[in-house]
């Protein structure tokens, strides 16, 4: 599949089949995801693996579609405001390339917020100087849902002087 047609046809996954994803297919898919663009090299993204406990404290209403593998991104926070904010920047460049990656293999990803929460946070054991930019679920989809209808593009195009 080439680029194009990948990022036309990813969909946020929802319900994912219990196979089990390799090891060395979610190693390749983050070392492919780490070469996200990132102001001055600061490569600010963290990953931390999710297992069974650690998923059943999260308590999320749809238990992540039972993904069979789940993790959390995290982004560090810079030594100035405008450093976290292009680390975070960066961090959402490297989950987009994980998405990509791993979908252009036919496996999916559900990008959930539900670590931003103060308990989840504590849970997942991330510091305050640090910004949990989303939990991954990643797996076989059991339903790749339709497209959602998007905005012509050419409505949010301003032309400048």
């Amino acid at each position: 599949m080439n680029i194009i047609d990948v990022m036309s046809t990813r969909r946020n996954i929802k319900v994912f089949k219990p196979d089990v994803i390799k090891d060395e297919l979610i190693n390749k898919w983050l070392q492919t995801a780490s070469l996200a663009p990132n102001h001055r090299m600061t490569e600010p993204w963290e990953i931390y693996v999710i297992g069974k406990e650690t998923r059943a404290k999260l308590n999320h209403k749809t238990n992540f579609g039972d993904a069979p593998f789940l993790m959390a991104v995290v982004s560090r926070n810079g030594a100035t405001v405008v450093e976290t904010e292009e680390n975070v920047v960066a961090t959402a460049c490297f989950i987009q390339n994980f998405n990509l990656a791993a979908w252009a293999e036919g496996v999916g990803t559900f990008w959930s917020s539900v670590g931003i929460t103060p308990k989840n946070k504590q849970i997942l054991g991330v510091t305050d100087d640090s910004t949990i930019l989303g939990v991954l679920g990643v797996g076989y989809p059991k339903v790749v849902p339709d497209p959602k209808p998007r905005t012509p593009i050419q409505n949010k195009i301003t032309s400048l002087p």
